[in-house]
């Protein structure tokens, strides 16, 4: 269910104000922020812009409307709702109109939490109510025996007369015992998985002790704008003074174990999940046995051979020279194969030989083999004004 707040300065209402959709579409993000610069708010970290106007089909969310709100926790709130169930939808409008809950940092966490709570709209179906209360209170997960075998009226029963359920416009809520979730201590935002992405990177402060809680999280590919924001909530002015660490990723495993995320920076991670995200499925494999067979040790050498993907000949799921030359000559194209003729053909002899002048390697995947006319060493460099480049970004990239 997507928004719209209307955002202005409270200080300087005579700015103006800006419409901002929520949940922030990622190709959106960067201009959204250019409209709030413009009225001189939208700080990364600072609650800043008020809120003139909520449209939204979460009439509970008003109690925004006049207070400040901090950008990122808006569109984070936004996208954490955006998923919500109709059950969860009366769970958390019910249970923050008990709570009587105001605050930014509130809704969010209650967001983690809501799910416990029992909401009752129709009370005509005490069936359908006890068996709900029952899967609120089991984390939401029972076997279809324990359902079966569930006497939902007598659930029901229980649940009224035991309990004292608050009257709210959403419906009699019952909490449970719900203690309000403190995930989000008020800066760093949990990490969420809003759309597909490539990877989520958690960004800390290298003075941080390792096993820190104090993450920021970014979902690559990212603007560059929005990696800036990331460090700016960090407290990391200089891009050098972070530790990065991968939590999730949809890269080949393969690539995933040669990232060295104590040399590669962000702006390297990034630029190769912007290639690696408009592969294929099938290239996502092909890049995985590109990386075993020539071992890159960061991410822009990654990048290269993704980006060059064409220049390596994979043959799927072949381990040996035998079902080398199956694939070959009945899968890669480049025969005109007659099933009828299958027992003629000596797999293994022209698997052999192809081989021979080939000199690929067998990985997990299957057998891989570089065709291009530079070394691999060579393909994986930069060029130099790539890497003056990417050393610029680097440098500036905490001086933004």
């Amino acid at each position: 269910m997507m928004m719209e707040a209307v955002l202005s300065n409270a200080d300087h209402p005579e700015y103006g104000v800006a419409t901002i959709p929520l949940p922030i579409p990622r190709e959106q993000y960067d201009r959204c922020v250019e409209l709030l610069e413009a009225l001189e708010i939208g700080d990364a970290s600072e609650a800043d812009c008020r809120v003139d106007s909520l449209d939204s089909a979460w009439p509970v969310l008003n109690r925004l409307v006049s207070t400040k709100v901090n950008l990122d926790e808006l569109d984070y709130l936004a996208k954490r709702l955006d998923s919500f169930t109709v059950g969860e939808f009366s769970q958390f409008q019910a249970m923050a109109e008990k709570l009587h809950l105001t605050s930014m940092k509130d809704f969010i966490n209650l967001t983690f939490c809501c799910q416990q709570a029992t909401v009752i709209t129709d009370f005509t179906n005490l069936k359908e109510v006890g068996r709900d209360h029952y899967m609120n209170i089991h984390g939401g997960c029972a076997s279809m025996e324990e359902l079966e075998q569930l006497d939902g009226v007598e659930t029901a029963i229980l649940l009224i007369e035991d309990n004292e359920g608050t009257i709210t416009r959403y419906g009699v809520v019952y909490d449970n015992g719900i203690q309000l979730s403190q995930l989000y201590d008020g800066k760093h935002l949990p990490c969420y998985h809003y759309e597909a992405d490539m990877t989520a990177v958690g960004i800390s402060s290298r003075w941080e002790p390792e096993n820190s809680r104090n993450v920021t999280w970014i979902y690559l590919p990212a603007s560059k704008g929005q990696i800036e924001r990331a460090m700016q909530r960090s407290g990391i002015a200089d891009p050098k003074d972070m530790r990065l660490f991968m939590a999730d990723s949809s890269f080949p495993e393969e690539v995933d174990v040669a990232l060295d995320f104590r040399c590669d920076n962000i702006y390297e991670l990034n630029e190769l999940a912007l290639v690696a995200d408009k592969l294929s499925c099938d290239d996502h494999k092909k890049l995985g046995a590109a990386v075993s067979m020539a071992k890159p040790e960061c991410a822009s050498q990654i990048r290269r051979l993704a980006e060059n993907l064409d220049l390596f000949e994979f043959a799927p799921g072949a381990h040996t020279p035998e079902e080398y030359g199956k694939y070959m000559i009945q899968k890669s194209g480049h025969f005109e194969y007659d099933p009828n003729l299958d027992e003629f053909y000596d797999y293994e002899r022209y698997g052999l030989q192809h081989m021979d002048y080939l000199s690929g390697v067998f990985t997990d995947r299957g057998y891989i083999a570089y065709v291009g006319t530079v070394s691999l060493e060579e393909l994986m460099a930069d060029a130099p004004a790539e890497s003056y480049q990417r050393e610029q970004d680097f440098q500036m990239g905490g001086m933004t």
